[in-house]
Parts: C-alpha cells; structure tokens; sequence
C-alpha cells in the first residue's frame, strides 16, 4: 500500500511540473530580424494641373475681328487661335514700303547730280542714311501685321477667355489663356523638410488617380525655399504618360509612396515591444549571441528610428548581425530575470 502511494505521489508530481513547465515554452515565440534599410511612407493628397501655361497678347492696338476657339477647346500647332482689325496696319506697312522706295529713289537722284558736280557727298550720305531708316520702318511695320494674328505654338487647350469680339486690345492685354496637353501635366504637393529630404529629381512616385487608380510620375521640380506662409517645400510630379484629355485638371491626387532610404535598422513587429525606458529607448527581449537556451535571453535597449501602426524600427550599427528577438511570452522572461536579480 504504502509504495503504490509513492508512486502515486510520483506521478502526480511529475503531472504538475510536465503541466507548468510546458505552458512557458508554449507561449515563448521568437522571430530573427535582419537589419534592412528603412522604409520611410510619404502620405499627402496634392493637385493636378498644367505645368506652364501661356498666356497671349496682341503687340498692337485694334479691335478683336476673329476668334476661333473658346475655353475647353482644343487646337493643333500652327493653327489660327485669334486676329485683330489689320486694316490700319497694312496701311502702315503699305506707306513705309513706299518711302523706302522713295528714298532709294533719291540716292539714284543725287549720284546723277554729283556726276554733273550739283550735288555734295554729304548730300548722298543723308540719302543712304534715309534709306536705311525707313528700311527699319518698313521691317517694323511688318512684324507688328504678323503679330496682328495669335497662331498656337503647339498642340494645346484653351484654359481662359478674357475677350470678346468687337473689343478693342491693347498691347500685352491678355486675349487667351492656353496650355499644352503633351508632357504638361504635373502634381504639386506640399511636404515638410523632412519628408522633402527623401526626394530627388527623376525619383519615381506611385499616385493614386480618380479613374486611373495608382499611376507613376517622376520629380521634376524641388525647391529650394519654402513658401513664406505655410513653411512647406512644393514639389511637382510630372506624369509624362497622360493625356489632357484623359484626366479633369485640378483634381486632387493622393500621394501614397515608400521610399526606401540608406539608413539601416531593424523592423520590429509592436508586439516585441517590451517597454521604454527614461531615456525614450525601447526595450527588447534579444536571444545572447551563439545560443539558443531561454536562461540567455536579456532585455537590450535600442534607440527608436520610426514607429508606425505595425512596426517599430530600431536603430542598427554598421554591419549589423541578426537579431532573435521575443515576439510573444517576453512578459515571463522579463519577470523571471526581475527575480533572478532580487535573490541575486
């Protein structure tokens, strides 16, 4: 009776450690973080517009005679956007091609009377300075009747319409307001100098367009202010591969890209987050180099680089080496090194 007691007692014994032994090994999970570079997340919403724009004027005064093509519309390189009343402008040209006829005549006129010694060379000299002028003149008055026609520069859309037919225009008062529709459209985003300082010109950005879904860009202006108001740094995406035709101008895009920097670090998921401490590190159950046994697991402090709502990323050394870090059942670690150190 009494030895089947004993090894009842056994038994029972060697149940309870089997039972509570194993529930800390269970609940002990550990994953091996290599250092990597950092991930750094640019989220901002920005708007689609024209890169330039163009605006055109008339160089001479007269009234508004022919207008063929309004806002929205577009055109072709080339073709006839807008002219003003050229009547008084071709009577211009007209009449000083006339007096440079008049004055190349009148040099013809005095050679003949210098040959019969009735005239001076000062008198030739004047007739050749006369030609010359009015030869300006009549150069003048011709550029200024092309100039009576806007012709488009380039394939493009009318954005603005400030006159109308039958206006008087006078020089540099704007008639049309226009853009090209090929390799002109951009994203203007706002960011800080932090997130500015992750960007380059040519650096490709993901975008997320209405209709398009995500489409890619590439930088094509970084400033070096910052505007004096809002104390952020405009930068410009230009989408190379859309059409204006394609997209509603001035509507807003939403800047969600990773940009993958030189700085290494090791990306913890939050749950291996064990603490932080006084000086703002975070505290990690790390496995000791070259071994594998639960009683060589110690809580090590890291500076903090980033934190997200998935992960935390810890500061790495050049060259790091890997790192088996405590995911889960860190909690009874960390209690069984706090009593290790209290009888200790």
């Amino acid at each position: 009776m009494k030895p089947s007691l004993v090894g009842l007692l056994s038994s029972l014994i060697i149940v309870s450690v089997s039972l509570v032994m194993p529930i800390y090994a269970q609940q002990l999970e550990t994953k091996t973080i290599k250092a990597e570079p950092m991930v750094k997340k640019i989220s901002r919403t920005g708007k689609l517009t024209f890169k330039r724009t163009l605006s055109l004027s008339f160089k001479s005064s007269g009234y508004l005679e022919k207008l063929s093509v309004d806002e929205g519309e577009s055109f072709t390189k080339g073709q006839l956007l807008a002219q003003i009343d050229s009547e008084e402008l071709t009577a211009e040209k007209n009449a000083s091609y006339a007096r440079l006829l008049q004055a190349k005549r009148e040099i013809r006129r005095i050679k003949t009377l210098i040959s019969k010694k009735l005239s001076s060379q000062q008198a030739l000299d004047d007739a050749k300075t006369l030609v010359e002028t009015t030869r300006a003149s009549h150069k003048i008055a011709e550029y200024n009747l092309s100039k009576s026609q806007l012709i488009a520069p380039f394939d493009g859309v009318v954005l603005t319409r400030f006159s109308e037919l039958g206006e008087l225009q006078s020089p540099n008062q704007h008639v049309l307001k226009i853009a090209a529709i090929e390799n002109n459209l951009v994203v203007r985003v706002a960011l800080t100098a932090a997130e500015l300082n992750l960007v380059k010109l040519q650096q490709k950005i993901d975008l997320n367009l209405a209709k398009f879904g995500v489409v890619t860009g590439s930088v094509s202006k970084v400033p070096a202010i910052a505007d004096e108001q809002s104390h952020l740094f405009t930068i410009e995406i230009l989408l190379d591969n859309l059409n204006v035709n394609q997209v509603a101008v001035g509507q807003l895009v939403y800047v969600l890209t990773d940009v993958v920097t030189d700085t290494l670090a090791y990306r913890l998921p939050l749950e291996a987050l064990n603490s932080v401490d006084r000086q703002g590190r975070a505290l990690i159950m790390v496995l000791d180099a070259d071994s594998a046994e639960a009683e060589s697991y110690s809580q090590q402090a890291f500076s903090i680089k980033q934190l997200s709502n998935e992960y935390i990323y810890l500061s790495a050394q050049p060259s790091p080496l890997p790192l088996t870090i405590v995911t889960r059942g860190w909690q009874h670690l960390a209690l069984e090194n706090k009593q290790l150190d209290e009888t200790q």
